[in-house]
């Protein structure tokens, strides 16, 4: 479906079934079957001059669809579906009875829709060809292997808005106040503040710099001695625990494996494929481009003992 089509289809559902809620409802329902009936598993829908629709072509068509209404459940959207389905079958019918087919117009067209197809089913043949698991699983490997090693840590903080506020709360603290119940009560983050400030565990790239550099300075159990100043507040950090981080999981990473495999596939493939090629380019003006200059000869070394 080109993306005029789908643009079409897309303002058509939005004025039948959104706009329209009650075209969007259900037809009349039909006698009920007998209760020994089993409903089809493919039934068919509508007919356009004997010509079945079944439910499976409207499921095809939500699928090319805009990704928003993918997601849609299929019954609010089907009436609308349906007539664009019944509208696609007449004017198919009545583009071959005017043998729209063999203008040289739609035969241009057609080729061009061929060799694309070609196009994306020989690149994914060849990639689900080469990105195998057993491919991904080296490349993780690989990366795993590659990857410096990092610590993360597992903190608590207080925000409040003024400096005052949280020297206030780090004399508190040093007098014996309960980080917990001073986080609860007084930090401006309610969320972590709910959990008695905590933060969880985090590497030092997760955190914006100054929050970070400070809590990686601590060690177990201490807090910060001043407030630490970020782009949020003041922040008073008490750091809990450090440990070695965990590299991601593979299937974490998957997706960015098997778009980096494919990638050199592709580039690979493509290399091949020009090496044993005769290619010629010419100017937009379709004149030849003239061969750049040979590089001149190297000088050659001097004497041993002379400049």
């Amino acid at each position: 479906m080109t993306s005029f089509t789908r643009g079409v289809c897309a303002a058509l559902l939005l004025t039948m079934a959104v706009a329209a809620p009650s075209f969007a409802q259900a037809p009349a329902p039909a006698p009920t079957p007998a209760p020994s009936a089993k409903p089809p598993a493919d039934p068919v829908v509508a007919t356009v001059n004997g010509q079945s629709i079944r439910l499976t072509d409207v499921q095809a068509a939500q699928a090319n669809l805009p990704q928003q209404y993918r997601g849609l459940p299929l019954e609010r959207i089907f009436p609308a579906l349906l007539e664009q389905i019944i509208d696609a079958r007449l004017q198919v019918a009545e583009a071959r009875k005017t043998n729209v087919q063999d203008t040289e117009a739609f035969k241009k067209r057609l080729a061009g829709l061929e060799d694309r197809l070609l196009q994306e089913q020989f690149l994914t043949q060849e990639i689900d060809k080469r990105v195998t698991p057993q491919a991904i699983k080296a490349l993780y490997d690989k990366k795993v292997r590659d990857l410096p090693p990092e610590e993360e840590v597992k903190a608590r903080h207080i925000l409040v808005v003024d400096e005052a506020a949280a020297k206030a709360i780090i004399d508190e603290l040093q007098k014996g106040g309960d980080f917990d119940k001073i986080a609860k009560d007084k930090s401006t983050d309610k969320a972590s503040g709910a959990q008695g400030g905590d933060l969880g565990w985090f590497k030092k790239g997760d955190m914006v710099k100054e929050f970070a550099e400070a809590a990686f300075m601590l060690k177990k159990g201490e807090t910060t001695p001043a407030p630490v100043k970020s782009q949020f507040g003041f922040h008073v950090i008490r750091l809990d625990d450090r440990r070695a981080a965990q590299p991601p999981s593979m299937e974490d990473m998957e997706d960015e494996l098997r778009a980096e495999l494919s990638r050199e596939v592709y580039g690979q493939m493509m290399e091949g494929l020009r090496k044993t090629a005769k290619i010629e380019k010419f100017n937009m003006d379709g004149s030849k481009i003239p061969e750049a200059p040979a590089a001149p000869p190297a000088a050659p070394p001097s004497a041993p003992g002379k400049k």
